[in-house]
This record gives C-alpha cells, structure tokens and sequence, in this order.
C-alpha cells in the first residue's frame, strides 16, 4: 500500500489554479523532495496531504484512507510558517503535543532524537533559530508518524545546523517513516532525497531520482587549463558558458583555468586540439542539479515539453 497517492488532484482558489491535475505515488520509507519556484504549488500539496483544505478535482489518499480524520493520528507536519508559544518550556510543549496522539516516542526519547535534550527545561523563547526548528521537528516526530511533512524545514538555517538536522531527520526515516518535504536547497534535494518531484504552476514536470533527472537535460561542465581566449571559446557551437575556475596559481602564464558549460565535452575539447591551443587539467562533470531545475522549469515557460520519469 502506498503511502500517499494523489490521483489527477487538482485545487482551485477562485481565478487561481494552485494545483492543476497532479498524480503521485509514495511508497512507505521512501525520502521525497519537491521542489519548484514560489508558486509552484509546493505548499497546497501539503495541505492537502494533512486534509486542511479538500481538491477541488481527484483523490487523494494517506495510508489508504482521505487526508485528515483517521490518518491525521499517523501524520507529523512541519509546516513553513507554524508559530510557538514562547513561555513555554521545550519539554512542557513536546508532552504536550504528544497527548494529542495516540501512541508517542516519549519525551526523552524525542528530545534526545533532535538534539534538544539539554535544553528541556529553557523556555521556547530562548531558543535560537535553529533550535526552534529542531523544536518543530520534534513536535512533528512526537507521534511516532509513519508520514513526515517538511515544508521549507532548514530555511532559516546555518550550513552546520542543516547538517545536524537531517542527521536527526534521517533517522526516523531508519526507523521506517516515510519522509515528503519541500525545499528551495536543490544540493539538499540532492543529497537526502531518494526522488526528487519537480513542480511547475502546480503541475509535475519530473519525477525521478536526482541522477536521472540530472540527466534529463543534456550538459556539462568542462574544466580546464588553457591559453585560449575565453571569449572565443564561448563562441563555438554548444558552448553555453565560460566561467574562471579556481586554479591555485598553478597555471603557466598566459594560460588560465576555466569552467566551460557545454551540451558535451566534446564541443570543447575537439576545437580546442583543431585549433593548436594548450590543452591540460581536463575535468568532466555532469549537470547538477540546479541546472536541471533551471532548464526545465525554463523551457516549460516556454512551452517546451520534456520526457516525465517515474521512480527512475
């Protein structure tokens, strides 16, 4: 049985179409990041999904049953902008959140899980930034949920309490939970996600893992050192961009380390070599996937359409 399961669901406000015919699938501890700009509709799929607002079109589905109700006891959400009493101590608001379901981790047990257990006793107010996130985590994991909701979660945070809140994270996931968030950190998406869902104006462009949707769009980057004038390799065919790259001071003089996005090496290197010019640290990387993102998001604005992968 599936986790969640969305059936051509669509939601309207009024003129606005916040999502628009939308089918997925996730099945139990899988790890699932959606991204896409603001407006994607990112934000109304998990409201959904926890049965605060109904679609307007299609069915959906948590744990086999309708969003809300019943599920609602087996669903943990962090949502982006969700308030907290601040005169309230970490540990008096953690139990208290826990009576509202049905079975809990135990206080210890979640404060322990997020990195909070020294602060138990401090009230919310005191927190930093990031501990109040990992507050927020906590609430949500309280209920021991078999689906975790992150909307935006580590926004407000530095790169070592990203670091530290997915370690917390991730280890529900170990203990079977199945994890959807949403994110704007595509090297997040990356990096956590088993499949990333690419939304665009409330439809899927993608469904995929992150290698396989890296290589839905052809490119690369190409470094290297050489004496070739910039500007007049970023006039050859397939050749996107010419960016410096850092070299150490390594490089001999009048020779110059660049990064070259490219639709492939060889619009690169082949012209180099042809036209007698240096040649040496050759590197090879494919597209990340902030490039994969920002060429399909692109070109469905245009009106482009590309292949949609599936669990791939």
């Amino acid at each position: 049985m599936s986790v969640v399961e969305l059936e051509q669901v669509a939601k309207v406000y009024g003129d606005v179409v916040a999502v628009d015919g939308v089918g997925l699938s996730v099945d139990r501890g899988e790890v699932v990041a959606l991204l896409g700009p603001n407006g994607a509709g990112k934000s109304t799929l998990f409201e959904l999904l926890l049965g605060l607002v109904r679609p307007t079109a299609g069915r959906a589905r948590v744990l086999g049953v309708s969003p809300g109700g019943e599920a609602r006891a087996q669903v943990g959400a962090m949502l982006q902008h969700a308030g907290l009493p601040d005169q309230v101590t970490v540990a008096e608001l953690v139990r208290l959140v826990g009576r509202s379901y049905p079975a809990t981790l135990g206080l210890d047990a979640v404060l322990e899980r997020v990195g909070l257990a020294h602060r138990h006793r401090h009230t919310v107010s005191t927190l930093s930034g990031g501990e109040r996130q990992r507050l927020l985590l906590a609430l949500a994991i309280v209920g021991d949920p078999q689906l975790l909701l992150l909307d935006e979660p580590t926004a407000a945070m530095d790169l070592e309490a990203r670091r530290r809140f997915w370690e917390h994270t991730l280890a529900s996931v170990d203990d079977g939970t199945t994890l959807v968030f949403a994110t704007h950190d595509l090297a997040e998406a990356d990096a956590v996600a088993d499949r990333v869902v690419l939304l665009h104006h409330g439809q899927v462009l993608a469904d995929a893992t992150p290698t396989a949707l890296k290589r839905l769009v052809p490119g690369c980057v190409v470094t290297l050192v050489t004496d070739a004038p910039p500007e007049v390799i970023a006039r050859w065919p397939g050749v996107e961009r010419v960016d410096p790259a850092p070299d150490g001071g390594s490089s001999p003089p009048a020779h110059a380390r660049l990064a070259v996005s490219a639709t492939d090496a060889e619009s690169v290197v082949v012209p180099l070599v042809r036209s007698g010019h240096d040649l040496s640290g050759l590197g090879v990387a494919e597209a990340d996937l902030e490039t994969a993102f920002v060429q399909l998001t692109r070109s469905a604005t245009a009106g482009a359409t590309h292949p949609t992968l599936e669990g791939t």
